[in-house]
């Protein structure tokens, strides 16, 4: 565990973080869930949702582990295979008529909803990446726009891949958790309605998630000059200096400058701000 605390700490300094990694898994026995887990109905006497889960977990920095019991949500208990998914889910009885124009467009979501086998789990637990006691699944990163961008930066360093998702305005709290777990990738989801309202995310936040497998890979990528910094340096002059490798490419395909001069490049750590 001790690895996975110092990964934490390179991550919230790297990114300027203001809240927590969460490490996430999930469970597939009852023996599975970790001392000290707090569980919603029977420590609080109320169900939670998954996303006022994270929410506690990234912000309060304490453990939950939720079953379907501990579920308000009922997404999450069909999209980690804690129930089978009713006929009135698979029909889009759920979606139409509020968000979608027909019962057939709403099939067709509930169709395609990213979901475990039914029985594989019996629940998920989630704590700060700094203290978990448990070897997660997935950490689950809420960042803004530039920290995503670094983040997507750092995990291309080792194979120069980008990285395919699933892109839904419901059910973040599925979307962040089934297919990373599912394909063993990264994927980037967006906080649907329910996690603004009920989990209190602004305007500003999305949602990373990195397999435990990769995480190695993208701190060793966020450790590279070429993957930025934050607060990001601004230039915002026109035919601002280009690094040594963005100039030369722009020379072999014959650009020049307006003036007709050749492009000249720096390294970026060489480059003042008014350049």
């Amino acid at each position: 565990m001790k690895n996975l605390r110092s990964y934490a700490e390179q991550i919230q300094r790297q990114l300027a973080l203001q809240s927590l990694p969460i490490a996430v898994k999930l469970i597939e026995e009852m023996e599975d869930i970790p001392e000290g887990a707090k569980r919603p109905k029977r420590d609080f006497g109320v169900c939670l949702a998954q996303c006022q889960t994270f929410m506690f977990v990234e912000r309060c920095g304490m453990s939950i582990a939720m079953l379907k019991e501990d579920m308000w949500c009922p997404e999450p208990v069909i999209g980690y295979g804690l129930e089978e998914p009713p006929d009135y889910f698979l029909e889009g009885r759920n979606r139409y008529p509020d968000d979608v124009e027909t019962l057939e467009a709403g099939a067709n979501w509930a169709q395609a909803f990213p979901r475990f086998e039914v029985g594989k789990y019996v629940g998920i637990v989630s704590a700060p990446l700094t203290t978990a006691n448990f070897e997660p699944n997935l950490i689950i990163i809420y960042c803004n726009s530039v920290q995503l961008t670094r983040l997507l930066l750092g995990i291309a360093y080792k194979d120069g891949q980008d990285i395919n998702s699933r892109l839904s305005g419901h059910a973040g709290c599925v979307y962040a958790v089934v297919p990373p777990m599912q394909t063993g990738e990264c994927c980037v989801s967006v906080p649907c309605m329910g996690i603004r309202r009920y989990g209190g995310y602004q305007d500003d936040k999305i949602i990373f998630t990195v397999p435990r497998e990769k995480l190695g890979n993208l701190i060793l990528g966020l450790k590279q000059s070429g993957t930025g910094e934050i607060p990001v340096k601004t230039w915002t002059r026109a035919e601002y200096t280009l690094g040594d490798s963005y100039a030369e490419l722009a020379r072999l395909m014959g650009m020049k400058k307006a003036d007709g001069s050749e492009i000249v490049g720096k390294p970026f750590g060489e480059r003042l701000p008014w350049e």
